[in-house]
């Protein structure tokens, strides 16, 4: 695969705006596989490669070769997943240009948010430029279960919890929604597990047993924990181990 495309579908512009980059000297190339390996200076944009486990060098920044982009970020308060957000900051600001550029066959391009948090949750948020990805994690029919640390305005009771696991009818659908699992951590905390996605779901649900959301986080898809060491605004990779985390129900 020549270099200039490697580059175009890791996002960093259009082809000759990556040709232009490689032959202005901005471009290294280092083969992960190779032991002792290190970053080589190329100028040649329609030089050969075999992307995978390819290490590229884009003006200083270092960015290994994903054919497909898995990203976890911690999403902080005060941003909205959304690419033209009304009031707060985008999440998509808190990712490097090329996450935002990647190429896609849509009409939008870069990597996509796995279903959305409101403005004000903070805590796990997984995107991708993969389709079928986003599809089973974020799809109520998948029933991926989701991992929520719940605070409320006014004490939680075990009456409360049992309502939430029995199932609770909402507004805008009569048939009742459950919680998968609900413990209580205080008197303030919850936390709850859900299987589907409806709108406001958290919120509406703790509405319904006759109290109200002050803080909600995020904190678990399918089998995958957000890391501790990962802090609000921060992303990585998701690793091969990552990713069978993601899909296991345990």
């Amino acid at each position: 695969m020549q270099l200039q495309d490697i580059l175009y579908s890791q996002g960093f512009g259009t082809r000759r705006v990556c040709a232009g980059l490689i032959q202005q000297g901005w471009v290294s190339v280092c083969d992960a596989s190779s032991p002792n390996a290190d970053y080589v200076l190329c100028s040649e944009a329609t030089a050969d490669f075999e992307p995978e486990g390819l290490l590229l060098r884009v003006q200083g920044v270092n960015w290994p070769f994903h054919a497909k982009a898995y990203v976890l970020l911690h999403k902080p308060a005060g941003t909205e997943c959304s690419q033209k957000p009304s009031t707060y900051p985008s999440i998509y600001t808190l990712l490097p240009p090329p996450l935002r550029q990647r190429p896609t066959k849509s009409a939008v391009q870069g990597v996509q948010a796995v279903g959305r948090l409101d403005q004000d949750t903070t805590g796990m948020l997984l995107l991708s430029d993969d389709g079928q990805f986003i599809h089973r994690l974020s799809s109520p029919k998948k029933h991926v279960p989701k991992v929520y640390q719940v605070t409320t305005k006014h004490p939680v009771d075990e009456a409360q919890v049992s309502k939430l696991l029995a199932g609770v009818v909402l507004d805008d659908d009569p048939k009742p929604v459950r919680a998968a699992h609900c413990t209580m951590v205080d008197t303030h905390r919850l936390d709850m597990t859900l299987t589907e996605g409806k709108y406001h779901q958290v919120k509406r649900m703790i509405a319904a047993v006759g109290n109200r959301v002050e803080g909600l986080h995020r904190s678990r898809i399918g089998g995958m924990d957000l890391p501790a060491d990962l802090a609000p605004g921060q992303w990585r990779w998701l690793s091969a181990s990552d990713l069978e985390l993601l899909n296991s129900n345990a």
